[in-house]
Protein backbone atom coordinates (compact mmCIF):
# COMPACT_ATOMS: atom_id res chain seq x y z
CA UNK A 1 0.00 0.00 0.00
CA UNK A 2 1.17 3.34 -1.00
CA UNK A 3 1.54 5.74 1.56
CA UNK A 4 2.72 9.38 1.91
CA UNK A 5 1.84 11.11 5.51
CA UNK A 6 2.23 13.85 4.99
CA UNK A 7 -0.70 14.15 2.25
CA UNK A 8 -4.24 15.09 3.12
CA UNK A 9 -6.24 12.07 2.10
CA UNK A 10 -10.75 12.36 1.65
CA UNK A 11 -13.18 9.91 0.74
CA UNK A 12 -17.11 9.52 1.99
CA UNK A 13 -17.06 7.73 5.40
CA UNK A 14 -21.16 7.06 5.16
CA UNK A 15 -23.04 4.93 2.62
CA UNK A 16 -24.11 6.66 -0.11
CA UNK A 17 -27.77 5.51 -1.55
CA UNK A 18 -29.96 7.61 -3.58
CA UNK A 19 -33.58 8.96 -1.64
CA UNK A 20 -31.87 7.42 1.29
CA UNK A 21 -29.90 8.35 4.41
CA UNK A 22 -30.56 11.91 5.07
CA UNK A 23 -26.81 12.62 5.85
CA UNK A 24 -23.71 11.90 3.99
CA UNK A 25 -20.29 12.74 5.86
CA UNK A 26 -17.01 13.73 3.52
CA UNK A 27 -13.66 13.07 5.88
CA UNK A 28 -10.66 14.71 5.66
CA UNK A 29 -7.31 13.95 7.32
CA UNK A 30 -3.86 15.04 6.79
CA UNK A 31 -1.97 18.34 7.78
CA UNK A 32 -3.95 21.26 5.15
CA UNK A 33 -7.09 19.47 6.18
CA UNK A 34 -8.23 22.58 7.97
CA UNK A 35 -6.89 24.82 4.92
CA UNK A 36 -8.62 22.99 2.59
CA UNK A 37 -12.21 23.40 5.13
CA UNK A 38 -11.17 27.08 5.05
CA UNK A 39 -11.51 27.36 1.69
CA UNK A 40 -14.64 25.13 0.85
CA UNK A 41 -16.85 25.80 3.62
CA UNK A 42 -17.84 29.43 5.19
CA UNK A 43 -19.61 30.39 7.99
CA UNK A 44 -22.05 32.90 8.43
CA UNK A 45 -20.74 35.56 11.29
CA UNK A 46 -17.71 34.07 13.60
CA UNK A 47 -17.22 30.75 14.47
CA UNK A 48 -14.40 29.42 16.81
CA UNK A 49 -12.11 26.83 14.70
CA UNK A 50 -10.63 25.37 17.89
CA UNK A 51 -10.13 21.22 17.88
CA UNK A 52 -13.78 19.54 18.85
CA UNK A 53 -16.41 21.70 17.82
CA UNK A 54 -19.24 21.65 15.50
CA UNK A 55 -19.72 24.51 13.01
CA UNK A 56 -22.81 25.51 10.69
CA UNK A 57 -22.41 27.16 7.41
CA UNK A 58 -22.13 26.55 3.66
CA UNK A 59 -20.23 24.57 1.38
CA UNK A 60 -19.29 26.60 -1.56
CA UNK A 61 -17.30 26.28 -5.01
CA UNK A 62 -14.00 28.08 -4.13
CA UNK A 63 -14.03 29.74 -7.75
CA UNK A 64 -17.39 30.49 -8.79
CA UNK A 65 -18.81 30.61 -5.23
CA UNK A 66 -22.07 28.95 -5.85
CA UNK A 67 -23.45 27.37 -2.46
CA UNK A 68 -23.26 23.61 -2.88
CA UNK A 69 -25.14 22.38 0.81
CA UNK A 70 -25.89 23.59 3.75
CA UNK A 71 -24.07 21.37 6.17
CA UNK A 72 -21.95 21.02 9.47
CA UNK A 73 -18.45 20.63 10.04
CA UNK A 74 -16.69 18.43 13.12
CA UNK A 75 -13.26 19.92 13.20
CA UNK A 76 -11.18 17.13 15.77
CA UNK A 77 -7.33 18.90 15.65
CA UNK A 78 -3.80 16.38 16.19
CA UNK A 79 -3.30 14.75 18.50
CA UNK A 80 -6.65 14.43 19.14
CA UNK A 81 -8.43 12.77 16.53
CA UNK A 82 -8.58 9.40 14.69
CA UNK A 83 -5.76 9.17 12.68
CA UNK A 84 -3.66 11.95 15.19
CA UNK A 85 -3.69 13.91 12.49
CA UNK A 86 -5.93 17.04 11.74
CA UNK A 87 -9.31 15.83 10.71
CA UNK A 88 -11.94 17.37 9.37
CA UNK A 89 -15.74 16.55 8.92
CA UNK A 90 -18.11 17.63 6.42
CA UNK A 91 -21.40 16.40 7.41
CA UNK A 92 -23.82 17.22 3.83
CA UNK A 93 -27.30 16.21 2.99
CA UNK A 94 -27.54 12.57 2.29
CA UNK A 95 -28.32 11.21 -1.10
CA UNK A 96 -25.63 10.94 -4.22
CA UNK A 97 -25.31 14.69 -5.94
CA UNK A 98 -24.20 17.17 -2.79
CA UNK A 99 -21.64 14.47 -1.07
CA UNK A 100 -20.96 13.77 -4.74
CA UNK A 101 -19.83 17.05 -5.74
CA UNK A 102 -18.21 17.89 -2.08
CA UNK A 103 -15.49 15.15 -2.45
CA UNK A 104 -14.62 16.64 -6.00
CA UNK A 105 -14.29 19.90 -4.31
CA UNK A 106 -12.07 18.87 -1.77
CA UNK A 107 -9.83 16.37 -4.49
CA UNK A 108 -9.43 19.80 -6.56
CA UNK A 109 -8.51 22.01 -3.88
CA UNK A 110 -5.67 19.68 -3.07
CA UNK A 111 -6.78 16.47 -1.39
CA UNK A 112 -5.95 12.86 -2.35
CA UNK A 113 -8.95 10.33 -2.68
CA UNK A 114 -7.97 7.87 0.26
CA UNK A 115 -7.13 4.43 -0.26
CA UNK A 116 -9.15 1.51 1.39
CA UNK A 117 -8.95 1.51 4.78
CA UNK A 118 -5.94 4.57 5.21
CA UNK A 119 -7.78 6.57 7.84
CA UNK A 120 -7.86 3.49 10.01
CA UNK A 121 -3.96 2.26 8.69
CA UNK A 122 -2.56 6.07 9.45
CA UNK A 123 -4.13 5.62 12.85
CA UNK A 124 -2.10 2.14 13.48
CA UNK A 125 1.27 4.01 11.91
CA UNK A 126 0.79 7.09 14.29
CA UNK A 127 0.21 5.27 17.36
CA UNK A 128 -3.24 5.44 18.22
CA UNK A 129 -4.16 1.60 17.84
CA UNK A 130 -2.78 -1.33 17.54
CA UNK A 131 -2.73 -3.70 14.54
CA UNK A 132 -5.34 -6.43 16.18
CA UNK A 133 -7.58 -2.68 17.12
CA UNK A 134 -7.12 -1.93 13.32
CA UNK A 135 -9.00 -5.54 12.57
CA UNK A 136 -11.37 -5.31 14.99
CA UNK A 137 -12.30 -2.32 13.31
CA UNK A 138 -13.30 -3.82 10.10
CA UNK A 139 -14.93 -6.84 12.22
CA UNK A 140 -17.29 -4.44 13.85
CA UNK A 141 -18.40 -3.00 10.42
CA UNK A 142 -18.90 -6.22 9.01
CA UNK A 143 -20.12 -7.43 12.04
CA UNK A 144 -23.41 -10.16 11.53
CA UNK A 145 -24.98 -10.72 14.56
CA UNK A 146 -24.60 -9.14 18.20
CA UNK A 147 -22.51 -11.50 19.55
CA UNK A 148 -19.74 -10.71 16.67
CA UNK A 149 -19.98 -6.99 17.13
CA UNK A 150 -19.41 -7.54 20.93
CA UNK A 151 -16.01 -9.16 20.48
CA UNK A 152 -15.57 -7.05 17.53
CA UNK A 153 -15.67 -3.92 20.02
CA UNK A 154 -13.80 -5.57 22.80
CA UNK A 155 -10.76 -6.14 20.32
CA UNK A 156 -11.11 -2.29 19.93
CA UNK A 157 -11.04 -1.68 23.62
CA UNK A 158 -7.42 -3.22 23.41
CA UNK A 159 -8.73 -6.70 25.13
CA UNK A 160 -6.21 -9.02 22.57
CA UNK A 161 -3.52 -6.78 21.93
CA UNK A 162 -3.19 -6.01 25.49
CA UNK A 163 -2.18 -9.47 26.49
CA UNK A 164 -0.52 -9.96 24.09
CA UNK A 165 1.85 -7.16 24.22
CA UNK A 166 2.21 -8.94 28.21
CA UNK A 167 3.32 -12.31 26.80
CA UNK A 168 5.28 -10.42 24.38
CA UNK A 169 6.93 -8.28 27.45
CA UNK A 170 7.52 -11.37 29.59
CA UNK A 171 9.61 -13.05 26.59
CA UNK A 172 12.23 -10.47 25.88
CA UNK A 173 12.08 -9.98 30.00
CA UNK A 174 13.44 -13.79 29.55
CA UNK A 175 15.57 -12.85 26.48
CA UNK A 176 17.22 -9.93 27.98
CA UNK A 177 18.25 -12.06 31.20
CA UNK A 178 19.94 -15.00 28.89
CA UNK A 179 21.32 -12.32 26.62
CA UNK A 180 22.75 -10.93 29.99
CA UNK A 181 24.38 -14.21 31.36
CA UNK A 182 26.36 -14.88 27.80
CA UNK A 183 27.57 -11.42 27.60
CA UNK A 184 27.99 -11.11 31.13
CA UNK A 185 28.84 -14.65 32.54
CA UNK A 186 31.33 -13.86 35.17
CA UNK A 187 29.62 -10.88 36.02
CA UNK A 188 26.25 -12.01 37.59
CA UNK A 189 25.19 -14.60 39.27
CA UNK A 190 23.73 -17.85 37.36
CA UNK A 191 19.98 -17.86 35.74
CA UNK A 192 17.68 -18.62 37.43
CA UNK A 193 16.44 -21.45 35.32
CA UNK A 194 13.93 -22.41 37.47
CA UNK A 195 11.78 -19.15 37.17
CA UNK A 196 12.45 -19.14 33.75
CA UNK A 197 10.73 -22.69 32.97
CA UNK A 198 7.87 -21.74 35.17
CA UNK A 199 7.52 -18.11 33.04
CA UNK A 200 7.91 -20.21 30.20
CA UNK A 201 5.38 -22.46 30.82
CA UNK A 202 2.95 -19.52 31.93
CA UNK A 203 3.16 -17.85 28.75
CA UNK A 204 2.67 -20.86 26.75
CA UNK A 205 -0.37 -22.06 28.10
CA UNK A 206 -1.76 -18.34 27.63
CA UNK A 207 -1.13 -18.48 24.33
CA UNK A 208 -2.74 -21.73 23.91
CA UNK A 209 -5.49 -20.43 25.66
CA UNK A 210 -5.76 -17.53 23.30
CA UNK A 211 -5.13 -19.81 20.46
CA UNK A 212 -8.24 -22.33 21.19
CA UNK A 213 -10.30 -19.27 20.16
CA UNK A 214 -9.47 -19.23 16.85
CA UNK A 215 -12.59 -22.14 15.81
CA UNK A 216 -14.74 -19.48 18.13
CA UNK A 217 -13.53 -16.18 15.63
CA UNK A 218 -14.17 -18.17 12.78
CA UNK A 219 -17.65 -19.11 13.43
CA UNK A 220 -18.73 -15.66 14.86
CA UNK A 221 -16.95 -13.53 11.79
CA UNK A 222 -18.56 -16.44 9.13
CA UNK A 223 -21.91 -18.27 10.39
CA UNK A 224 -22.89 -21.33 10.98
CA UNK A 225 -23.87 -23.06 7.24
CA UNK A 226 -26.97 -25.37 8.24
CA UNK A 227 -28.16 -27.58 5.64
CA UNK A 228 -31.99 -28.83 5.57
CA UNK A 229 -32.38 -32.25 3.58
CA UNK A 230 -34.17 -34.90 3.38
CA UNK A 231 -36.80 -36.93 0.61
CA UNK A 232 -39.20 -34.57 -1.54
CA UNK A 233 -42.33 -32.93 0.79
CA UNK A 234 -41.09 -34.06 3.95
CA UNK A 235 -41.71 -30.51 4.79
CA UNK A 236 -38.37 -28.72 4.43
CA UNK A 237 -39.40 -25.87 2.56
CA UNK A 238 -41.93 -25.30 4.98
CA UNK A 239 -39.34 -25.40 8.05
CA UNK A 240 -37.10 -22.49 6.02
CA UNK A 241 -39.96 -20.75 6.03
CA UNK A 242 -41.21 -21.02 9.45
CA UNK A 243 -38.05 -20.41 11.07
CA UNK A 244 -37.31 -17.69 8.48
CA UNK A 245 -40.62 -16.04 8.99
CA UNK A 246 -41.01 -15.52 5.59
CA UNK A 247 -42.34 -17.27 2.18
CA UNK A 248 -38.50 -17.71 0.99
CA UNK A 249 -39.23 -20.83 -0.26
CA UNK A 250 -42.22 -21.77 -2.83
CA UNK A 251 -44.17 -24.77 -0.61
CA UNK A 252 -46.94 -26.87 -2.55
CA UNK A 253 -48.04 -30.60 -1.95
CA UNK A 254 -46.24 -31.68 -4.89
CA UNK A 255 -42.96 -33.63 -5.11
CA UNK A 256 -39.76 -31.80 -6.21
CA UNK A 257 -40.99 -27.74 -5.76
CA UNK A 258 -37.21 -27.44 -4.72
CA UNK A 259 -35.37 -27.63 -7.49
CA UNK A 260 -31.70 -25.21 -6.03
CA UNK A 261 -30.46 -24.76 -2.82
CA UNK A 262 -32.51 -21.16 -1.36
CA UNK A 263 -30.85 -19.73 1.54
CA UNK A 264 -31.78 -17.52 4.12
CA UNK A 265 -29.82 -15.95 7.18
CA UNK A 266 -30.76 -16.00 10.45
CA UNK A 267 -29.47 -14.66 14.10
CA UNK A 268 -29.51 -18.60 16.88
CA UNK A 269 -27.87 -17.36 19.80
CA UNK A 270 -26.32 -14.71 18.55
CA UNK A 271 -24.86 -16.49 15.91
CA UNK A 272 -25.20 -15.32 12.40
CA UNK A 273 -26.92 -18.81 10.59
CA UNK A 274 -27.08 -19.29 6.69
CA UNK A 275 -29.82 -21.77 6.42
CA UNK A 276 -29.82 -23.71 3.49
CA UNK A 277 -33.11 -25.42 1.99
CA UNK A 278 -32.24 -27.94 -0.83
CA UNK A 279 -33.94 -29.87 -3.30
CA UNK A 280 -35.88 -33.04 -2.29
CA UNK A 281 -32.50 -36.15 -2.52
CA UNK A 282 -33.91 -38.79 -5.05
CA UNK A 283 -33.37 -40.44 -8.24
CA UNK A 284 -35.28 -38.78 -10.55
CA UNK A 285 -35.32 -37.92 -14.72
CA UNK A 286 -35.95 -34.89 -14.85
CA UNK A 287 -32.80 -32.45 -15.98
CA UNK A 288 -32.96 -29.81 -13.91
CA UNK A 289 -34.08 -31.46 -10.66
CA UNK A 290 -31.51 -33.39 -11.39
CA UNK A 291 -29.15 -30.78 -11.12
CA UNK A 292 -30.76 -29.58 -7.70
CA UNK A 293 -30.22 -33.07 -6.50
CA UNK A 294 -26.60 -33.14 -7.13
CA UNK A 295 -26.05 -29.00 -5.34
CA UNK A 296 -28.20 -30.56 -2.58
CA UNK A 297 -25.62 -33.31 -1.50
CA UNK A 298 -22.61 -30.84 -2.35
CA UNK A 299 -24.70 -28.57 0.45
CA UNK A 300 -24.98 -31.56 2.51
CA UNK A 301 -21.69 -32.11 2.60
CA UNK A 302 -20.19 -28.80 2.82
CA UNK A 303 -22.73 -27.86 5.79
CA UNK A 304 -21.34 -27.21 9.17
CA UNK A 305 -24.82 -28.75 10.46
CA UNK A 306 -27.54 -31.32 8.60
CA UNK A 307 -30.45 -31.21 9.84
CA UNK A 308 -31.89 -34.33 8.43
CA UNK A 309 -35.61 -34.07 8.07
CA UNK A 310 -37.98 -36.34 7.88
CA UNK A 311 -42.35 -36.48 8.07
CA UNK A 312 -44.16 -38.20 10.87
CA UNK A 313 -46.36 -39.96 8.46
CA UNK A 314 -43.91 -41.90 6.41
CA UNK A 315 -41.55 -41.86 9.07
CA UNK A 316 -38.18 -43.42 8.39
CA UNK A 317 -38.03 -45.18 5.32
CA UNK A 318 -35.23 -46.72 2.57
CA UNK A 319 -34.67 -43.54 0.82
CA UNK A 320 -34.14 -41.46 4.12
CA UNK A 321 -31.54 -44.05 4.94
CA UNK A 322 -29.28 -43.67 1.87
CA UNK A 323 -29.69 -40.13 2.39
CA UNK A 324 -28.46 -40.41 6.29
CA UNK A 325 -25.60 -42.68 4.77
CA UNK A 326 -24.27 -39.67 2.68
CA UNK A 327 -24.33 -37.07 5.72
CA UNK A 328 -24.31 -38.96 8.67
CA UNK A 329 -20.47 -38.33 9.34
CA UNK A 330 -21.73 -34.42 9.75
CA UNK A 331 -23.22 -33.29 12.59
CA UNK A 332 -26.82 -33.63 12.43
CA UNK A 333 -29.97 -32.37 13.97
CA UNK A 334 -33.08 -35.07 13.13
CA UNK A 335 -35.87 -33.28 12.59
CA UNK A 336 -39.80 -35.45 12.64
CA UNK A 337 -41.93 -32.72 10.80
CA UNK A 338 -45.89 -32.61 10.15
CA UNK A 339 -46.31 -34.03 14.00
CA UNK A 340 -49.78 -32.42 14.09
CA UNK A 341 -50.83 -35.20 11.27
CA UNK A 342 -49.36 -37.89 12.75
CA UNK A 343 -47.50 -39.39 16.20
CA UNK A 344 -43.47 -39.75 16.00
CA UNK A 345 -43.79 -41.62 18.53
CA UNK A 346 -43.62 -45.18 17.00
CA UNK A 347 -40.82 -43.99 13.90
CA UNK A 348 -37.66 -46.25 14.97
CA UNK A 349 -34.45 -44.50 13.51
CA UNK A 350 -30.79 -45.40 14.02
CA UNK A 351 -29.61 -45.50 17.27
CA UNK A 352 -26.38 -43.53 16.80
CA UNK A 353 -28.66 -40.22 16.39
CA UNK A 354 -28.12 -38.38 19.74
CA UNK A 355 -30.02 -35.10 18.77
CA UNK A 356 -34.24 -35.69 17.76
CA UNK A 357 -36.46 -32.28 17.20
CA UNK A 358 -40.32 -32.88 16.71
CA UNK A 359 -41.76 -29.87 14.73
CA UNK A 360 -45.46 -28.96 12.90
CA UNK A 361 -43.40 -26.50 10.01
CA UNK A 362 -46.83 -25.71 9.14
CA UNK A 363 -47.95 -24.46 12.15
CA UNK A 364 -44.74 -22.60 13.68
CA UNK A 365 -44.39 -25.03 16.41
CA UNK A 366 -41.12 -26.55 17.44
CA UNK A 367 -38.75 -23.83 16.18
CA UNK A 368 -37.72 -22.64 19.47
CA UNK A 369 -36.81 -26.77 20.19
CA UNK A 370 -34.57 -26.84 16.77
CA UNK A 371 -32.35 -23.30 18.08
CA UNK A 372 -32.30 -24.91 21.55
CA UNK A 373 -30.42 -28.16 20.01
CA UNK A 374 -28.67 -26.42 17.67
CA UNK A 375 -27.35 -24.03 21.07
CA UNK A 376 -26.67 -27.23 22.89
CA UNK A 377 -24.88 -28.16 20.27
CA UNK A 378 -22.50 -25.54 20.38
CA UNK A 379 -22.05 -25.63 24.07
CA UNK A 380 -21.05 -29.80 24.10
CA UNK A 381 -18.50 -28.26 21.55
CA UNK A 382 -19.72 -30.26 18.82
CA UNK A 383 -20.32 -27.30 16.93
CA UNK A 384 -18.04 -24.67 18.31
CA UNK A 385 -19.05 -20.60 18.66
CA UNK A 386 -17.82 -18.08 20.87
CA UNK A 387 -18.82 -17.48 24.33
CA UNK A 388 -16.02 -14.70 25.36
CA UNK A 389 -14.45 -11.48 24.90
CA UNK A 390 -11.66 -13.15 22.59
CA UNK A 391 -11.75 -14.60 19.27
CA UNK A 392 -8.85 -14.68 17.17
CA UNK A 393 -8.88 -14.13 13.64
CA UNK A 394 -7.11 -16.40 10.96
CA UNK A 395 -4.04 -14.03 10.81
CA UNK A 396 -3.68 -14.06 14.22
CA UNK A 397 -4.44 -17.88 15.31
CA UNK A 398 -1.10 -18.14 12.40
CA UNK A 399 1.17 -15.92 14.19
CA UNK A 400 0.27 -17.23 17.24
CA UNK A 401 0.62 -20.93 16.09
CA UNK A 402 4.54 -19.52 15.31
CA UNK A 403 4.91 -18.36 18.76
CA UNK A 404 4.00 -21.66 20.31
CA UNK A 405 6.38 -23.68 18.65
CA UNK A 406 8.96 -21.68 19.37
CA UNK A 407 7.91 -21.43 22.97
CA UNK A 408 8.01 -25.35 22.94
CA UNK A 409 11.22 -25.41 21.28
CA UNK A 410 12.68 -23.04 24.03
CA UNK A 411 11.36 -25.31 26.67
CA UNK A 412 12.99 -28.60 24.78
CA UNK A 413 16.16 -26.45 24.63
CA UNK A 414 15.89 -25.88 28.22
CA UNK A 415 15.04 -29.43 29.30
CA UNK A 416 18.26 -30.55 26.67
CA UNK A 417 20.92 -28.29 28.85
CA UNK A 418 21.87 -26.53 25.47
CA UNK A 419 24.32 -23.23 25.74
CA UNK A 420 22.34 -20.55 26.23
CA UNK A 421 22.99 -19.38 23.12
CA UNK A 422 20.12 -21.75 21.51
CA UNK A 423 17.89 -20.46 24.11
CA UNK A 424 17.99 -16.73 22.26
CA UNK A 425 16.83 -18.13 18.65
CA UNK A 426 13.81 -19.44 19.88
CA UNK A 427 13.15 -16.77 21.87
CA UNK A 428 13.14 -13.90 19.21
CA UNK A 429 11.29 -16.16 17.16
CA UNK A 430 8.40 -16.09 19.85
CA UNK A 431 8.99 -12.20 20.53
CA UNK A 432 8.79 -11.47 16.57
CA UNK A 433 5.96 -13.86 16.02
CA UNK A 434 3.85 -12.12 19.06
CA UNK A 435 4.94 -8.73 17.67
CA UNK A 436 3.41 -9.58 14.33
CA UNK A 437 -0.17 -9.83 16.13
CA UNK A 438 0.08 -6.87 17.74
CA UNK A 439 2.15 -4.69 14.49
CA UNK A 440 5.21 -4.32 16.28
CA UNK A 441 6.80 -6.01 13.58
CA UNK A 442 4.75 -6.19 10.86
CA UNK A 443 6.01 -5.63 6.77
CA UNK A 444 4.57 -3.96 4.20
CA UNK A 445 2.57 -6.84 2.41
CA UNK A 446 0.70 -7.98 5.74
CA UNK A 447 -0.70 -4.42 6.28
CA UNK A 448 -1.43 -3.74 2.67
CA UNK A 449 -3.23 -7.44 3.10
CA UNK A 450 -5.08 -6.28 6.38
CA UNK A 451 -5.85 -2.76 5.22
CA UNK A 452 -6.91 -3.85 1.46
CA UNK A 453 -10.19 -5.24 2.72
CA UNK A 454 -11.31 -2.21 4.59
CA UNK A 455 -14.23 0.05 2.92
CA UNK A 456 -12.87 3.47 1.73
CA UNK A 457 -13.37 6.33 4.41
CA UNK A 458 -12.71 3.80 7.31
Amino acid sequence: MSLIQGETIVAIATAIVPSQGSVGIVRMSGMNAVNIAKVLFKTPGYQDWSTHRILYGYIRHPHTKQVVDEALLLLMLQPRSYTREDVVELHCHGGIIAVQEVLQLCIASGARLAQPGEFTLRAFLNGRIDLTQAESVAELVNAQSKAASQVALAGLQGKLGSPIRDLRRICLDILAEVEARIDFEDDLPPLNEAEVKQQLEDVLDRVTTILATAEQGELLRSGLKVAIVGCPNVGKSSLLNAWSKSDRAIVTELPGTTRDVVESTLVVGGIPVKVLDTAGIRETTDTVEKIGVERSRQAATAADLVLLTIDAIAGWTQATQEIYQQVKDRPLILIINKTDLASPQTITYPEEISTVVTTSAANNQGIDRLERAILSLVSQGKITAADSEMAINQRQASALTKAQVALEQVQQTVVDRLPLDFWTIDLRGAIQALGEITGEEVTESVLESIFSRFCIGK
